[in-house]
């Protein structure tokens, strides 16, 4: 796609243009001084980004002006952060430094714009990814702005990423899906959050996105009819609270309905909640609760309620401070609405998250909700033992979605995630109660301690001084502070039990008159252990026998050498074992990874997701050279693209040949009794001309559920397949199957 190009007048215009709507975006009071340094951060990065471009050939300083304009209009953040904002890519990308902005601007002001420069040199850690966000999270105890800019930065980057090569789409909006929404959802800024789901999944899935999206633009029309006729009765009504309300009626996002069609096999046409209804009202402080459920009693007044869909999140806020009642009423036509009702400080909360909860903080008499999430955060960020790539997936079990509400035998309440187990509890409370936890009451009865809790569960903990963590421990925990702890300290008993194999390594290579370095690395490498430490631990726990070290080695000057059995001549070739091959695929599709041929990197084809060809796909590099084929939708790719990014390259197909890919369907539909599994195979077999390589069906009830793999060329072959399947009478939905 060609630019138009710019003259520098033009390009001088543009940039003023989007200072000016910077400006006026900001609603914070300001004074002389902090005017100053907005307009000095502004000339600053103007002068260092002068020559640089974005993919897209637009001047660079429309970036961070653009990040700067988020912060201030869209999360609500004032001058300091905007500096920041201004100033956060000229230390990692200019030849400004640290100490000039320092200088000119104070220490706070360098401190932030220093938690958003990335990190130099990640050349020997296991994730650059993972230890330059570990950078970032590191600032969130001290200044959580850090972490806002950076949620405004990546999402200014993902609503400009068609510049970017597909490969790196796939990256970003991998991390975005694996740690930047959670987080979004975390701090409380939903909008940034169904944006960020909206965006990666128009990059990952793009034609069920542009399908879904589609949909929803030509529905807009009736939707909003629905609406007006679903409000018309209750605005009289809502008149009658006295104080000023505004209605709103929008659709769900396009990721949360495209997960609705997958987990509950049903078409967009079939899915009558799309939009929520959402009633805000301006009302004093005290009285937010008492208007809010008399709204609630109006709603369900004119429309009939379903009893169970009700969630009182003003009685007790989520944990990331979002305030709202929530009900799901029948409107015309027998259509089910979801309706929000919240107050004008409650939306602001739920619109600017954490910015707005400390603009608020205080005022509603309620304890500072975030103050216990950052508890877990620090613990999971002190754990020295922690290698990036497991503090990012601890750090990311702190960032659930749905909670679970528990009490302590003195009645306080405890929030953790859904799925939190007995045990994480007892970590929840303190670490040292984890640690020595050794019998658990639930309701005053007796638990295992991977007891799953429930709503209103009350949980006591008994001690024992005696106790200690094990490696099972960490099968009945979810809660990274839990997982970090229980890790840490059996690290840590690993660390005394190896103190101890060394001590008897360096007592046996004395006896054999062996120096003790380097042969403990010539030790640790022919037992097969990456580093010293895991040599002397299972030196210490008996796995490995010193005193069957002279079998193996003699010594020479010092040195361990390695005895080498020889085979003798008269032995028969056929009973030399040969070296194990790697097994390989002799029938390849052509595949070019990095634009050569991926042959030349002796890859196989995924079996966590089956990609076959015209699917879109990456390679995932292995250590050894080898490839890893994957769909860019599979159930694994967030993760691999979120920690190991640098290992993802660019693959494609470039032709079919006479390959066959197996690809599993799962069909359901109406069992009409006998007849319904030769239709099926008639349909696959005769009329599709596809083989079947395995077929499993369940009648369930008055309807049927199966699983069939068949043997497919390409995507569109599978595509045909799945129409012809769903046009047949008895058969209700197919959707492909994903491990």
């Amino acid at each position: 796609m060609s630019e138009a190009v710019l003259s520098q007048e033009e390009e001088k215009k543009l940039i003023v243009n989007a200072y000016r709507k910077l400006l006026k975006s900001i609603k914070s009071k300001m004074d002389d001084t902090d005017r100053n340094n907005i307009r000095m951060a502004y000339e600053i990065a103007v002068e260092a980004h002068s020559k640089q471009r974005r993919k897209s050939g637009e001047p660079y300083i429309l970036h961070p002006i653009e990040v700067a304009r988020i912060c201030a209009e869209e999360i609500g953040l004032g001058p300091t952060a905007i500096v920041a904002a201004l100033l956060h890519d000229v230390v990692e990308d200019t030849d400004v430094s640290l100490n000039q902005l320092k200088e000119k601007f104070g220490d706070r002001i360098a401190r932030i714009v220093d938690g958003l420069t990335k990190l130099d040199g990640l050349y020997n850690v296991t994730s650059p990814q993972a230890e330059n966000f570990k950078k970032v999270l590191k600032t969130l105890l001290e200044d959580v702005r850090v972490v806002l800019i950076k949620m405004a930065d990546r999402l200014h980057n993902m609503r400009t990423l068609g510049s970017m090569p597909r490969h790196k789409q796939l990256k970003i909006a991998a991390e975005t899906t694996f740690i930047y929404a959670p987080l979004a959802h975390r701090l409380g800024l939903y909008s940034f959050k169904t944006e960020f789901q909206d965006l990666a999944m128009k990059i990952t899935e793009p034609e069920i996105y542009s399908e879904i999206a589609r949909k929803l633009q030509e529905t807009k029309l009736e939707r909003s009819k629905y609406i007006s006729e679903f409000l018309k009765p209750l605005n009289e009504a809502l008149e009658e609270v006295g104080y000023p309300y505004r209605t709103t009626g929008r659709p769900k996002s396009i990721f949360s309905i495209a997960n609705k069609i997958k987990t509950k096999d049903v078409p967009f046409e079939e899915i009558y909640d799309l939009f929520a209804v959402r009633i805000i009202v301006d009302v004093p402080l005290k009285k937010e609760k008492q208007i809010c459920w008399q709204i609630y009693s109006i709603v369900t007044d004119v429309h009939t309620p379903i009893a169970e869909r009700l969630k009182d999140w003003i009685t007790t806020p989520k944990s990331n401070g979002y305030e709202s009642l929530h009900t799901t009423v029948i409107g015309p036509e027998g259509r089910y609405v979801e309706v929000q009702i919240r107050s004008e400080r409650m939306d602001d909360v739920a619109e600017k998250g954490f910015a707005a909860h400390w603009k608020y903080k205080g005022v509603n008499g309620s304890p500072d909700v975030f103050e216990s999430w950052f508890d877990n955060v620090r613990d999971i960020l002190e754990n020295p033992d922690s290698d990036s790539v497991e503090f990012l997936n601890d750090f990311k079990t702190n960032l659930f979605q749905e909670e679970v509400y528990v009490y302590t035998p003195q009645g306080d309440l405890k929030i953790l995630p859904k799925g939190a187990t007995a045990l994480d509890f007892a970590f929840s409370i303190h670490s040292n109660l984890g640690y020595q936890c050794s019998a658990i009451k639930v309701n005053k009865k007796l638990v295992p301690f991977g007891y799953k809790l429930q709503n209103g569960d009350q949980v006591s903990v008994t001690k024992s001084s005696t106790q200690k963590p094990n490696e099972n421990w960490l099968k009945m925990v979810v809660t990274g502070k839990a997982r970090s702890k229980i890790r840490s300290a059996m690290k840590e008993e690993r660390r005394k039990a190896g103190d101890l194999g060394k001590e008897s390594l360096q007592r046996k290579l004395k006896s054999m008159k062996a120096d003790f370095d380097p042969n403990v690395d010539l030790l640790a490498k022919y037992f097969g252990f990456n580093s010293r430490p895991d040599l002397y631990f299972e030196i210490a726990v008996g796995r490995i026998a010193l005193n069957e070290l002279k079998t193996y080695f003699t010594v020479e000057g010092g040195k361990l050498i390695e005895i080498i059995e020889e085979i003798q001549p008269n032995t028969p070739v056929s009973d030399i074992e040969p070296a194990p091959k790697a097994k390989k695929n002799l029938i390849k599709p052509r595949l070019l990874i990095n634009g050569e041929s991926a042959d030349k990197f002796e890859y196989s084809l995924s079996n966590c997701c089956n990609p076959v060809l015209g699917d879109d796909v990456f390679a995932f590099m292995a250590v050894n050279g080898g490839a890893k084929i994957h769909r860019t939708s599979c159930p694994n790719s967030t993760h691999l693209m979120a920690n190991y990014g640098y290992r993802i390259m660019k693959a494609e197909w470039v032709s079919s040949g006479d390959r066959s890919f197996v690809v599993d369907l799962k069909i359901t539909g109406i069992d009409k009794g006998p007849g319904v599994i030769e239709r099926l195979t008639h349909s696959i077999s005769t009329d599709l001309g596809l083989n079947i390589r395995s077929f499993f069906i369940e009648g369930k009830e008055g309807y049927f559920e199966g699983k069939i793999s068949l043997l497919v060329l390409n995507k569109d072959q599978l595509n045909v397949a799945i129409k012809g399947l769903k046009n047949l009478d008895e058969v209700s939905t197919v959707v492909r199957v994903e491990d």
